[in-house]
């Protein structure tokens, strides 16, 4: 690590430490294998936690050491090295992955990646993402290009309060016996317990804000700060490999490791993080911190300092740049659910990331040229950045003018024709639990049909509309987005915890199945991958225990297909030049995956067990011979990846009514009290 300026009389420098090198490759590999879906790894989004906390522990000691020399902290200086170290690779990365995508995603799904782009080159995509992922008809923030540069906004921000909130605890007067170094021990002490603590407590309720805001990760920066200010900088300290004390550093250097690996094996994504989960990696890097720092020999840190790992840590940053918009365009161009064909892209990011380090961002931060003119640095850095933001911004502007286009608003018209009982609010919002119920037709109506679901459930109230119409029925309806009908505990990634709300309304939807006691229940619910097939199988066949006897026919509706992309925007994308250009003009997917297949036999073997029971499967109406097709006869299917277009539910009215078979209707038995 170089100095925080210029070179001069007083230069700052952290001796170079190898083990530091490995501790980055550790968390790069971690990251790299949780994204392209390694598996036993899937927690191995962790090491994003080892760079925060890894980052406290460098940061700190760069500025205590200035702080300690000199009295003070050239915030100019400061911001100008951390601008030469880390913007140009961004730069490119950002340049090269805007390209990208205004060639090969669709014109519909450009102005979420603009505006991710655009938060992105001014470092504030973890407050994007923390604000804007919470629609659920809107554009998942998993499949953005930038989605991992929230971790480098939690970064920058960090880099603009800790030498401002240094030089303030430096200058408290706290009296003879808190001096120096002491009072920032003590600080450091509260921010971790100030943060860590408001840190658990927001994950329960705002999980969004714990994970993606800097004020709810200070104290994993902070505790890399304790590490730099109990164990010091090895240039302060004599070898310490023959003191009866490293033993006992070197164990500490191996828990660490454990930690941090075992945290990767075991943790997944369906915990609600960070929480107090991330005190275990957390705690892990700051122990491979001090027992590095401590300089003995053998132990974990020799193996960090193994030549390979040195190559990986030395690319880390600009492979982090690079794999994520790599593995989402390689999804999106391609089939690359392949084992095989995810370890290429893995392949091809680190070469680019190699590429971009010779090239780009390594000369440059190297440049004494650059380092001796921190002013011509940082004001440079600042115009690049506006000028990043403001071409983001404007290609934002230019699709959304292209999407303005008669033709194009047409296509948005049918995107948000959306059925009815989403504008009527019968279908509940995903942070309520409660039940909204909208009943159609006579009160005193002989017959009673219930439509109940999720998102996919809800899709088919323009077919149940048109069947259920005569005098003789009632229809009711009463859906829950992202809320399948199985009784199972459900995470919800949106909002980053267990869907709780789900589970309070889907209890108080069966009790009121039980008290309509209807001639015809229709339940439909989205192939929720977050369920095994024997969840699926259990939870449904609970659900149904508890309202068959009260409901008199039963239909399971099976799921809907998943496109590959949205049905809409690529209809409305092939006119857009570069599909042209590349030939990529036909919407067409296989309709079902192996998945959907499993799910619909768990769903089968569950309705099997009732009389009452049955299936109804209009995915051959959907998706005619088993190929999906984003418009059949000129209508638009689908409206995104999965949900069906309203007119086009609508004209599916007359084969769900003939799988109904409403002429066999018997009179309703007396439902037991």
């Amino acid at each position: 690590m170089k100095n925080l300026g210029a070179p001069n009389s007083h230069e700052n420098r952290l001796t170079y430490r190898a083990d530091i090198q490995g501790l980055r490759a550790i968390a790069i590999l971690l990251v790299v294998a949780a994204h392209a879906k390694v598996s036993g790894l899937a927690g191995g989004f962790i090491g994003v936690d080892v760079f925060f906390v890894l980052s406290g522990f460098l940061i700190t000691g760069l500025l205590t050491q200035e702080l300690t020399a000199t009295g003070s902290i050239q915030f100019l200086r400061f911001y100008a090295r951390r601008f030469q170290r880390l913007l140009p690779a961004m730069l490119l990365v950002l340049a090269c992955t805007c390209i990208a995508a205004a060639i090969f995603i669709l014109p519909g799904g450009q102005v979420s990646q603009a505006s991710a782009a655009a938060a992105a080159s001014v470092w504030l995509s973890n407050f994007h993402f923390a604000f804007s992922n919470i629609d659920y008809f809107g554009p998942s923030a998993e499949n953005n290009l930038f989605l991992h540069t929230w971790s480098l906004g939690v970064e920058e921000q960090f880099y603009l309060v800790w030498p401002a909130l240094l030089i303030f605890i430096a200058a408290l007067p706290l009296g003879s016996k808190f001096q120096g170094k002491v009072k920032i021990k003590i600080a450091m002490f509260a921010v971790v317990g100030i943060s860590l603590v408001s840190c658990v407590l927001t994950t329960q309720h705002s999980p969004e804000l714990a994970f993606y805001m800097m004020p709810w990760r200070a104290w994993q920066f902070a505790l890399g700060a304790l590490a730099m200010l109990y164990c010091g900088n090895p240039a302060d300290v004599e070898t310490h490999s023959r003191n009866p004390q490293s033993a006992k550093f070197v164990w500490i250097g191996w828990i660490g490791l454990v930690l941090i690996l075992g945290s990767a094996l075991f943790l997944t994504p369906n915990l609600a993080y960070p929480g107090a989960w991330a005190l275990i990696p957390s705690i892990g890097t700051a122990c491979l911190l001090m027992a590095g720092a401590k300089n003995v020999g053998g132990g974990a840190s020799t193996f960090l300092s193994l030549r390979p790992m040195q190559a990986i840590g030395r690319v880390s940053y600009s492979w982090y740049l690079w794999h994520w918009p790599v593995l989402i365009l390689g999804a999106t161009l391609f089939d690359s659910t392949h084992p095989l064909a995810r370890l290429l892209l893995v392949a091809i990011s680190l070469l680019l990331a190699v590429l971009s380090y010779r090239l780009v961002e390594s000369p440059i931060r190297q440049s004494k040229k650059l380092i001796e003119r921190p002013s011509i640095v940082f004001f440079t850095s600042v115009s690049l950045i506006i000028v990043a933001c403001t071409l983001s911004v404007q290609w934002g502007n230019a699709v959304s003018n292209w999407l303005s286009q008669p033709q194009q608003q047409r296509n948005a018209y049918i995107r948000n024709g959306m059925p009815i009982i989403y504008r009527m609010g019968c279908d509940t919002d995903i942070r309520s639990s409660s039940l909204h119920v909208c009943a159609f037709g006579k009160e005193n109506a002989k017959h009673t049909a219930v439509l109940v679901g999720d998102s996919i459930g809800a899709q088919w109230f323009p077919a149940a509309a048109k069947i259920f119409n005569g005098a003789d029925w009632r229809l009711i309806a009463f859906t829950k987005s992202a809320c399948p009908i199985v009784d199972e505990p459900i995470f919800y990634s949106k909002i980053g915890r267990e869907y709780t709300e789900c589970a309070q309304w889907r209890s108080e939807a069966l009790l009121e199945i039980q008290k309509l006691k209807p001639d015809v229940l229709l339940i439909g619910s989205a192939a929720h991958p977050a369920y095994s097939n024997e969840q699926w199988k259990a939870g449904t066949n609970r659900v149904l225990s508890k309202i068959s006897p009260f409901a008199q026919n039963i239909y399971l509706i099976r799921p809907t297909p998943v496109l590959p992309f949205n049905g809409l925007d690529c209809i409305s994308g092939r006119n857009w030049w570069p599909r042209q250009l590349l030939g990529k003009t036909e919407c067409k997917a296989p309709a079902n995956s192996q998945r959907a297949t499993e799910i619909f036999h768990a769903l089968t073997a569950a309705a099997n067990s009732f009389k009452n029971v049955k299936i109804l499967d209009l995915n051959n109406s959907v998706c005619p011979n088993n190929k999906c097709t984003a418009e059949l006869g000129g209508m638009a299917v689908f409206r995104d990846t999965q949900h069906l277009n309203a007119n086009f539910i609508e004209s599916l009215s007359p084969q769900l009514e003939d799988q109904l078979d409403l002429g066999t209707l018997v009179s309703k038995r007396k439902a037991p009290n």
